[in-house]
């Protein structure tokens, strides 16, 4: 079927409407855009487990401060739609910043708990309020059944699981696995502003995650990995990339997000690391 381009929220609450009155289950897949192998994956998983598969593309001024890269986050929604197309997505939600946010728009959603202080929250203090406000609209709006995110981000992820078990949503969240470049470094929206020395260095991201990995299976069989000696060891690694200046590295609680001091299964390790001006984050779970 021909992909359907809704720009308003009538026409995509209508038309997911129509499809559950005949039976159909249906997937969403929130993006801001410029999409890659990443987003592909999150359509894929979508368009196996569902009937119908909605993508949304908006990129979402609220969860933008004010000194972050709003104006030039990349956009080129004629090649987005190509690859939604090509992956088994039905629908886009494309809708203007004010048919999201009208003049009256008042009302947010929050995380009232450590979770969003901790990782990305402690840079980027009014980031999550932003990505709750708008991901529960987008549930509102469209009513899908299963909705699909990267763990790539996987504080997001965590954060807007607690958002719909706590709000009662009535959705399913599935995390799907980060989707790499040859040399390991995950696909990203960002990439695009790395020039070519920047996008070489910018492979030491998993290097470091290969260290730690490497590190943690070499822990005897009973012993214990502090924290702290699997976060030195991916720091070193890191640090010697001069292009490379880490915002932060972190072992938490995969569930809650706060910090541990042991390294034990569910344990997710994150990081937040500049290359030249551009900011990425990596992580994995023990």
């Amino acid at each position: 079927m021909k992909l359907i381009i809704a720009e308003t929220k009538k026409e995509a609450r209508e038309q997911v409407k129509e499809w559950h009155r005949q039976g159909l289950t249906v997937g969403l897949v929130p993006t801001m855009g410029a999409l890659h192998e990443g987003h592909a994956s999150l359509v894929d998983a979508a368009a196996k487990e569902c009937d119908r598969v909605v993508a949304s593309i908006f990129v979402n001024p609220t969860q933008f401060a004010a000194n972050e890269d709003l104006d030039k986050y990349p956009r080129d929604f004629d090649r987005d739609c190509r690859i939604l197309e090509g992956h088994g997505c039905h629908m886009v939600f494309h809708p203007e910043v004010a048919e999201m946010y009208p003049d009256e728009f008042c009302a947010a959603v929050d995380i009232e708990s450590e979770m969003t202080k901790q990782l990305c929250g402690k840079s980027r203090a009014t980031h999550f309020k932003g990505v709750c406000t708008v991901v529960s609209k987008l549930f509102n709006i469209v009513g899908a059944d299963k909705a699909y995110f990267g763990e790539k981000d996987a504080q997001q992820l965590a954060v807007i699981k607690t958002m719909a078990r706590d709000l009662d949503m009535d959705i399913e969240i599935v995390g799907c696995p980060t989707v790499r470049e040859e040399d390991g470094l995950a696909r990203s929206s960002r990439n695009t502003y790395l020039n070519a020395d920047e996008r070489k260095a910018a492979g030491v991201l998993y290097k470091g995650i290969v260290a730690a990995k490497d590190k943690i299976d070499r822990v005897p069989q009973g012993g214990i990995a502090t924290a702290e000696s699997i976060l030195e060891v991916m720091r070193d690694v890191i640090n010697t990339e001069p292009l490379a200046k880490i915002e932060y590295i972190e072992a938490v609680d995969g569930m809650t997000l706060l910090p541990v001091d042991e390294i034990k299964k569910g344990v997710l390790i994150a990081m937040a690391v500049h290359i030249g001006n551009t900011r990425l984050i990596d992580n994995f779970t023990v």
